[in-house]
């Protein structure tokens, strides 16, 4: 078996040479970690886990050293020191450089095995985390304790959910099942239940199993394929379950060695697909066997009582076996090499119950085996056979009591404490008692060395374990603290006057190579030889020793060093003298027994130590001996040394306390700060991503507002368009309106013009056709006079009736008249009329349309004038609008003035008016006579005239003379008199002023439409009526 001692290196080898499938009890390499000093020790591992490929061994100790074997690269690493002992290991599945320890702090830390640095801190527990578990997928975990269970997520080390219990049940285990998303939850009641990951709410609960079944359970354990669940306690009996039917199908009972499970595991293969079959059970004996569960055989196992195991880890793959030794170790185990068939042990010992048979059946059948393995007698003297069995049987019956502790220990917390710290408390040990009994073991470093066979042999009696110590120091180590604190140097001497009597060359050899007696004899008497015997070897000599003379005890050691002198005669080495007597070696102890009983008898009494060694001495009854064979002075000031150094320490301890509480305050104010300065920093990049939205969005919002304006913009050209196409077709509409005005003004002057000459032209032609009346009447006159007279006066009469009724009695002395003239005027008076009457009417009508065309050009010319005119009055009207207010208020006053004298005047002029017309009535009656029949002859062509005397006048009242217009042209028709004309004058200047007016309104409404077209759009050659912007 090969061995690798880490030592102080940081890496390095496992193994120079890897030990074959065929290595010894299946063991690859035994892996230690020892301080070298003036007093060598080792410190102990604790925990062990493999990675999810099995390769790679993780491995921590007592003083918090976390280890990495590379088992296929054959190197190993620190990785971490945690300065605490672990108490829980875990690869990160997901990560694979990821890992993770409990502490005895109750904390959970993550680190990396490459970069050697904390990845994470996790706190929550207020007791010792007992297991990690990791689901498949890497992303959490659960960490388990005595009072709680918590689910960790292992990408943001947050915890995600908490279980709790009540103080009186505990929790056992809490693990993810494999191959599923079901947490399985095992408590101190033997109740176990599933939960659903995801939900976190119960799936079910196995049930309780039927009485005479039941135990305690302490150790579980699942098959890959998580269909078959195992659970072991404080019992010889193991329950499998079925998971999938939720039933307890088997019960395994192991043989009657096996009295408590400790540690249950599967041992994986690759070839039955998850459904494991090999499971190896750890017990109290420290020996861990691996059983078929379906044939019930046990195949092979691990560990002794002289080399007990622990715990142990089982690698994915099935290919190793990690097991911490009890003695601080740790052991690689190959399975290959332990399931050969050499290595098989004999048939199998325990039974199995099979639970579809009834309750009864499985209560029948649960039964002790007492059968074992055949035993091989150790080979001595007869004699020595007995005793040896009888210890064996002492030892058995001791073992039977190992849960029976003295009064006021709890065994439940010293497992615990172990579990936590790795070794019980000072006050429980028996180096405590030893230095409570004397001051000076207290600080004798190689009590402990002297010590540990005893704990070894007594472990389960500690009163026992004392007192045989304390009966060694007194009988066996006389002499030995003279000299403290150095070797006990007469006790040496001792032993080298007889090496020098009995073997001169041997020790002349050691004296050539400054081997001293501290090199060659201290480490045999101080260890007890239990460094370099095995345990039965160890038995045998201290039968020998307690059976014979104190001296007997140095005897043997110089007995031990001649038999060994044919080796010792070959180092040359100091380092192979020490490692020489530090280590096993292949000797007789049967042979050093039969030498030391020769050095007994044959050594001179001069330098026997007999002669200075007292006999054998037991203890005193009722009390323990004083114990002061010591310079008490040296111890005294050792202890007050170390007192001060313990106070120092203390102090230290509490400095460093503090030291850490406020490195942990730092941790935890740095990782407040860096949450903090993270929180801000995610505040700050969420409002530079926010403030990039806000940029993004005020840019499309500013795109959106440019497409909205230019949208207005084209919308507002469009509705300007529109407005201006609205406005120009409104203005159109106005212009065709004023147009349409125009034209029928136009076409109203044109018409009038065109009735003024329809009228004109009928009146000529009536006038011919008069003329030609006339002519005819004048011809038939002397015929027709009498008919005549008589049809004109019906005629006359029915006129008259119709249309002046009023004018009755006119008509009658018109009628009267005209008769009297007829009588009286004669033909040729008449004939010159109707010719004076002719070419006075073509007169007029000649005049009349030289007239009207002079007037109508004149009118023409001065349109145009007005139009040219127009504009200018136009800009002169803006700047004498305010002289034309305060004038029009001065007229105003004036007109008002003027109207009460024109008031006045009028209604004088209506009085001579009324004067006048009465005047013409007496003037008319008095004429009427003469001038009826003409008056009737004439009344049509009155009608014509009086028509063309309006429109005459009109054109007079728009700036045209036509008094060159005979007035008296009526007047000479027919002699009328002189009231007639100017009643029939007043009539037309009437029906003048009338024209006048609605002529002057016409001009005013063209001139008001010519001033807006021109304001609106105003020609080039105005430009004071030009549009402003």
């Amino acid at each position: 078996m090969e061995s690798c001692d880490l030592g102080d290196r940081q890496d390095g080898s496992i193994w120079h040479r890897k030990a074959s499938s065929a290595a010894p009890r299946g063991v690859l390499v035994n892996i230690i970690h020892s301080v070298k000093g003036y007093h060598s020790k080792t410190i102990r591992f604790l925990n062990v886990a493999f990675d999810s490929a099995g390769d790679s061994l993780l491995a921590g100790d007592y003083q918090g050293n976390i280890y990495v074997f590379d088992l296929s690269g054959n190197r190993f690493s620190l990785v971490q020191r945690t300065m605490q002992a672990c108490t829980a290991l875990a690869f990160n599945l997901r990560r694979k450089t990821e890992f993770l320890v409990a502490l005895a702090d109750y904390s959970v830390k993550c680190f990396d095995t490459e970069t050697k640095e904390l990845v994470s801190w996790m706190r929550g527990h207020d007791s010792s985390v007992t297991s990690i578990s990791v689901h498949g997928s890497g992303r959490y975990a659960i960490t388990t304790s005595t009072d709680t269970a918590q689910l960790w997520d292992l990408d943001t080390f947050q915890r995600k959910r908490k279980l709790n219990v009540r103080q009186s049940v505990g929790i056992q285990k809490v693990f993810f099942l494999p191959l599923s998303n079901t947490i399985l939850s095992c408590f101190k009641d033997n109740s176990v239940f599933a939960w659903e990951f995801d939900t976190l709410h119960c799936k079910y609960r196995l049930p309780t199993p039927v009485e005479g079944s039941a135990l305690l359970y302490k150790a579980f354990a699942v098959t890959r394929d998580g269909r078959i669940f195992v659970a072991g306690g404080k019992s010889n009996q193991l329950h499998l379950w079925c998971l999938e039917s939720k039933q307890l199908t088997r019960i395994i009972q192991m043989p009657p060695k096996v009295r408590a499970v400790r540690h249950l595991e599967f041992l994986p293969d690759s070839f039955d697909g998850g459904s494991n079959q090999v499971l190896g059970v750890l017990s109290q004996d420290n020996i861990m066997r691996f059983i078929n569960i379906e044939t019930c055989k046990l195949l092979f196992d691990i560990g002794s009582n002289e080399e007990g195991i622990s715990t142990a880890a089982i690698s994915s793959n099935g290919r190793y076996i990690a097991a911490v030794m009890e003695n601080g170790s740790l052991n690689l185990y190959s399975v290959r090499a332990l399931t050969q068939e050499g290595n098989k042990p004999s048939p199998p010992v325990f039974k199995v119950e099979d639970w579809s048979k009834d309750t009864s059946e499985a209560n029948k059948l649960t039964m002790r085996v007492t059968s074992g393995r055949s035993k091989r007698p150790c080979k001595s003297k007869g004699g020595k056979i007995q005793t040896r069995v009888m210890k064996l049987q002492m030892n058995t019956s001791l073992e039977n009591k190992e849960n029976e502790l003295p009064g006021g220990l709890n065994k439940k917390r010293l497992q615990a404490l172990l579990k936590g710290f790795g070794e019980y408390p000072a006050k429980y040990r028996t180096l405590s008692a030893l230095a409570h009994w004397s001051a000076v073991f207290a600080e004798t470093p190689y009590i402990p060395l002297l010590a540990f066979p005893f704990v070894k042999l007594f472990q389960n009696n500690q009163l026992i374990c004392f007192e045989v110590v304390a009966t060694v120091v007194v009988n066996f180590c006389q002499h030995w603290f003279e000299y403290f604190p150095n070797p006990p140097v007469n006790v040496l001497g001792m032993m080298e006057n007889v090496l020098a009597h009995h073997d001169k060359e041997l020790l002349q050899h050691l004296i050539k190579y400054n081997v001293t007696s501290q090199v060659y004899a201290w480490p045999l008497l101080e260890t007890l030889f239990s460094e370099v015997l095995t345990r039965e070897e160890w038995l045998k000599v201290f039968d020998n020793i307690f059976s014979n003379h104190p001296s007997y005890f140095l005897m043997i050691v110089v007995a031990y060093i001649i038999c060994s002198r044919a080796p010792l005669l070959h180092c040359k080495q100091t380092a192979d003298f020490e490692y020489f007597f530090h280590h096993r070696n292949n000797l007789d102890i049967n042979v050093v027994i039969k030498e030391a009983y020769h050095l007994m008898e044959a050594t001179p009494l001069d330098i026997h130590p007999q002669r200075m060694l007292d006999d054998f001495i037991p203890l005193t009854k009722g009390q323990y001996p004083v114990f002061n064979k010591y310079p008490k002075f040296i111890v005294d000031y050792q202890t007050q040394e170390r007192e001060r150094i313990r106070q120092d320490e203390i102090e230290y301890l509490r400095e460093r306390q503090l030291a850490h509480e406020l490195e942990v305050k730092a941790q935890e104010h740095k990782a407040e700060d860096e949450a903090w300065y993270r929180k801000q920093e995610m505040l700050r990049e969420a409002e530079e991503q926010r403030r990039k939205i806000l940029l993004e969005e005020e840019e499309k919002l500013a795109e959106q507002r440019q497409r909205l304006a230019a949208v207005k913009r084209e919308l507002k050209v469009k509705e300007l368009q529109l407005l201006d196409a609205s406005r120009r077709r409104f203005l159109k509409y106005q212009q065709d309106q004023r147009q349409m005005e125009l034209n029928r003004l136009n076409d109203e002057i044109i018409r009038k013009a065109s009735m003024r000459e329809q009228e004109t032209a009928a009146a000529v032609q009536d006038v011919e056709v008069r003329w030609m009346e006339l002519e005819s009447q004048r011809q038939l006159f002397e015929q027709h006079l009498i008919k005549d007279q008589e049809t004109a006066k019906k005629e006359m009469k029915e006129e008259v009736d119709a249309h002046r009724r009023k004018v009755d009695l006119e008509d009658h002395l018109v009628q009267r008249l005209m008769k009297i003239h007829r009588e009286d005027k004669q033909k040729p008076q008449m004939v010159a009329e109707e010719n004076l009457a002719q070419a006075e009417q073509k007169l007029l009508d000649t005049n009349w349309r030289l007239q009207a065309l002079h007037k109508l050009r004149h009118d023409d010319q001065a349109r145009e004038k007005r139009y040219e005119e127009i504009a200018k009055l136009l800009h002169d009207n803006r700047v004498k609008e305010a002289e034309l207010l305060k004038a029009m208020k001065e007229a105003e006053s004036k007109k008002w003035e003027e109207v009460t004298q024109k008031k006045a005047q009028l209604e004088e002029e209506q009085k001579a008016a009324a004067a006048a017309d009465e005047h013409r009535k007496q003037f008319l009656e008095g004429k009427m006579n003469e001038a009826l029949e003409v008056a009737e002859e004439l009344r049509r062509e009155d009608g014509y005239f009086e028509r063309l005397r309006g429109l005459k006048t009109g054109h007079m009242e728009r700036g045209v003379e036509l008094q060159q217009v005979p007035r008296s042209g009526n007047i000479c028709l027919n002699d009328l008199s002189s009231s007639e004309s100017s009643s029939h004058d007043r009539r037309q200047e009437d029906l003048a002023r009338q024209e006048w007016e609605l002529m002057a309104e016409v001009r005013r409404l063209r001139q008001r439409l010519t001033s807006q077209a021109r304001t609106r759009h105003p020609p080039a050659r105005l430009p004071a009526t030009l549009w402003t912007p």
